[in-house]
């Protein structure tokens, strides 16, 4: 992109002066045509320095002043304007219509093919005077008070002037078309809304400073006191175990219960009387052999267990559940005691075969 330059005239602050005119080797029919319409005196406008001589005595008047867009601007801040039910009366002494002019400092036929303007002072100052009246006080109304607030609102102020004063408006130039007698001329294609978003646009809020971040302060959580290390992880017991030392009784080192020994003498016991049991149900029948009549069948077992052994004299510091017995051996089933003797031939070869048919009652028949 090619640089963009414009004229000391266009600078900030710099008073009016004839604008930079740069036209090509052949000046359109447009230009010439719209010349030749806004001359009073009819003036020849066959080359290109008759072009560019009738162009800058134009541009240069003093009423060459170009209308950009008009602003409708409140009289006062909020708090002082007119408050009636006939919006009509509100509009009229509330408001007031601002135009926004400016003069022509620069024209490029050559290059960016483009007209630059300028603010003329009058227009600078109104709108100087509507920021600083209107503007600052509705923006300092709307926001809290801080100890800066002052000081930003003058560097706002400071901050519209230099912008106002450093606007310029370029546009395409064909907009030389809407070129009247004495210079002056009005935007066209709508252009104006350009003008109007770029100046509502200097009208900057005043921004408080953002809230400083709190600090939360957090309580140092506090350790529970300890005397040793040792303590740090002990645990806690329930209610349930939480009894008293004497309660406990501590067993000599040497003493060991086993559940071996007495699970032996017990197998035997119930050897002998589980034979005992069957020679009986034998010899009565199988009608009054009951499970419950097998020896051990009835007994609840039986299991030794350990104390939590110490050997020091302070009270255990841990409690130890007791310890079971090995599991007892799973008993027979009658069903595979009685096998041999349980079948259809029970009565022949179990019990003596043929021969002791004899031994058994007669059973009467019914007639």
């Amino acid at each position: 992109m090619p640089v963009q330059l414009l004229p000391a005239s266009a600078a900030a602050f710099a008073t009016r002066s004839a604008p930079n005119i740069v036209l090509n080797t052949k000046v359109d029919p447009w230009l010439t045509a719209t010349l030749k319409r806004i001359n009073r005196i009819k003036r020849p406008l066959n080359s290109v320095p008759q072009h560019f001589r009738c162009l800058t005595e134009t541009l240069s008047s003093p009423s060459a002043i170009w209308t950009l867009c008009s602003l409708m601007l409140p009289r006062a801040p909020d708090a002082d304007l007119i408050k009636d039910d006939n919006p009509l009366i509100e509009a009229v002494f509330n408001y007031k219509m601002v135009s926004i002019e400016a003069y022509i400092v620069h024209v490029d036929m050559v290059s960016q093919n483009e007209v630059a303007f300028k603010l003329t002072p009058e227009t600078i100052d109104a709108l100087v005077e509507y920021h600083k009246d209107v503007h600052s006080k509705d923006t300092s109304a709307s926001t809290w008070n801080w100890s800066e607030k002052e000081v930003q609102l003058k560097k706002l102020q400071e901050d519209f002037v230099q912008a106002a004063n450093k606007y310029v408006y370029r546009t395409s130039a064909m907009v030389l078309e809407g070129l009247e007698e004495d210079g002056a001329g009005e935007l066209l294609c709508g252009r104006s809304e350009e003008v109007k978003t770029a100046i509502m646009g200097m009208f900057l809020p005043l921004l408080p400073p953002p809230p400083r971040p709190v600090d939360v302060v957090r309580s140092t959580p506090v350790l529970p006191s300890s005397t040793g290390v040792e303590n740090w992880w002990q645990p806690t017991l329930s209610s349930s175990y939480s009894t008293s030392p004497e309660s406990f009784r501590y067993a000599p080192s040497n003493a060991v219960y086993t559940s071996a020994d007495s699970g032996s003498n017990m197998w035997a016991a119930m050897d002998a009387g589980m034979d005992a049991s069957l020679d009986t149900a034998i010899d009565t029948g199988m009608d009054g052999f009951v499970l419950e009549d097998l020896p051990g069948m009835n007994s609840p077992s039986t299991s030794s267990y350990s104390d939590p052994y110490t050997g020091s004299p302070s009270p255990p510091q841990f409690y130890s559940l007791p310890v079971t017995s090995a599991p007892m051996s799973q008993l027979p089933l009658p069903s595979t005691l009685m096998s041999p003797t349980c079948g259809t031939n029970a009565g022949f070869d179990g019990f003596g075969g043929w021969d002791s048919y004899q031994n058994f009652a007669p059973m009467p028949y019914a007639v």
